[in-house]
């Protein structure tokens, strides 16, 4: 079985559906309530900011977007992940079609990214992470764009997507630092300074300098939140860096990545004979490959090593979406376009297994976050509310996200009249609010108190 050249675009829709299908059934199937990192999105977004405790505006605001057009409905939000996910290997695509002579190899390597567990396994865990892929792809397809052609429109729109990117997750510096290492190299290479590189530079201000403005005025809020994650978490017990940590995270972030990328190359080596290396440092093509898939990669180990620090897993995503490029670029030579039915069957085969792993996964497991029922306290506390106040619910607090966030992130998202999110509760009794925390962790509520299986109090004030 070859697939023949005009019906590759076909297949790859099909592939796409597939995915979305999939990943967006089985979570909206198994789930009874949205992930950590979606609720938490969605209390944020109940209002439009430059910026937020812990992210950058762009997550919040395109959730937020999603939830003016459908509502509280949890499929929505696993949909969207996969769209934006999907919307990233047709950037790849894309872009993959500059570095192979057949689009079959293009195709290949986006197939290849279903091994990537970020992409199948997490996806229906919608975050800053996910939401990022796209602009990252777009950002890089840009790039290569303004190395190929030159021209303003592609600077431009680089600096653009960059910026977008920034605003999603921070670490889409590390793409942009990696891309920035290969201009410098391009730039010395041929001894002369592209002005083009200002439209770059402007179009990225332009679009970056509110919110940083926002982050200079709220104190650094966004990069603090992300130093006491990778730092400074006093729930791992660990606290600030050790000498052996210089050590023991570097170790641990290399042992997770040959843990990601080794399905990748278990389907890959379904579709080569004798692996035969294809390495010319002199190819620009290769070069740039290198840039925007192991040197971040690269970055973040030295950044772990140096700081001694630990990288989160999922922070990797972005990092991996051109491996699968990379990979046949390098071994293109030893492509068997022979085994090709080999190769699709054992890529269906992973694409059957993940979802009926999660699927079992959540059967088994009844103490996730997915298990909680938000949806059925909010409905007791709107019965409750309905009860003894005239005015809406205006505000739900949990002060601070660990101690109470996660459940007044969930009011926030399933009562009607989609109260503002507060982490300090409101002393105008008049005001709707609602305080919610864990069992016995409210302290003198001079308003209307209850408690709401299986682990809440609650704290009313509002008008009579």
């Amino acid at each position: 079985m070859i697939i023949k050249e005009k019906n590759i675009n076909k297949f790859f829709i099909f592939f796409i559906f597939l995915h979305v299908f999939v990943w967006t059934l089985i979570p909206s199937l198994s789930n009874i309530n949205l992930p950590l990192d979606t609720i938490e999105a969605l209390a944020w977004s109940s209002e439009i900011k430059l910026g937020y405790e812990k992210y950058p505006p762009l997550f919040p605001f395109i959730i937020e977007f999603f939830f003016k057009i459908f509502g509280n409905q949890d499929w929505v939000f696993y949909l969207l992940s996969q769209l934006l996910i999907v919307s990233s290997f047709i950037i790849i695509f894309k872009f993959s079609e500059d570095f192979f002579d057949k689009k079959i190899y293009s195709l290949i390597s986006v197939l290849l990214l279903e091994g990537i567990f970020f992409f199948n396994f997490t996806s229906p865990e919608l975050n800053p992470i996910l939401c990022q892929l796209p602009f990252v792809s777009a950002t890089v397809f840009y790039s290569w764009k303004s190395v190929k052609d030159n021209d303003n429109k592609s600077w431009i729109l680089f600096g653009i997507f960059a910026a977008l990117s920034a605003l999603t997750f921070y670490l889409s510096f590390y793409q942009l630092a990696s891309l920035g290492l290969f201009f410098l190299f391009i730039t010395i290479k041929y001894k002369k300074f592209n002005l083009k590189y200002l439209l770059f530079l402007t179009s990225f201000l332009i679009l970056f300098f509110p919110h940083l403005i926002w982050v200079f005025n709220n104190n650094f809020a966004t990069v603090n939140y992300g130093l006491f994650r990778s730092v400074g978490d006093p729930l791992s017990g660990l606290g600030y860096s050790k000498l052996i940590d210089h050590l023991y995270y570097p170790v641990i972030f290399l042992l997770k990545q040959t843990a990601i990328v080794l399905p990748l190359f278990i389907i890959f080596l379904f579709i080569i004979k004798k692996p035969k290396l294809r390495i010319n440092l002199k190819d620009k093509k290769l070069l740039f490959l290198i840039s925007i898939t192991i040197l971040p990669i690269f970055l973040m180990f030295i950044t772990s090593f140096l700081a001694g620090i630990r990288i989160r897993t999922m922070w990797m995503a972005s990092f991996y979406m051109f491996l699968g490029i990379f990979v046949v670029y390098i071994f293109q030579s030893s492509v068997d376009l022979k085994k090709i039915k080999n190769f699709i069957f054992v890529l269906f085969f992973f694409t059957i297994l993940s979802p009926s792993l999660y699927f079992l996964t959540s059967y088994i497991e009844k103490d996730k976050r997915t298990d909680y029922p938000g949806k059925k306290i909010s409905q007791a506390i709107q019965v409750h509310w309905d009860q003894n106040f005239s005015n809406q619910i205006d505000f739900v607090v949990g002060d601070g996200w660990v101690n109470g966030g996660w459940y007044a992130g969930n009011l926030s998202y399933h009562l009607k009249s989609r109260p503002k999110f507060r982490t300090k509760l409101e002393n105008n009794p008049n005001i709707g609010t609602v305080w919610i925390r864990g069992y016995n962790q409210i302290s003198n509520c001079n308003f209307i108190f209850f408690q709401i299986p299986p682990f809440n109090d609650v704290c009313m004030s509002g008008k009579k």
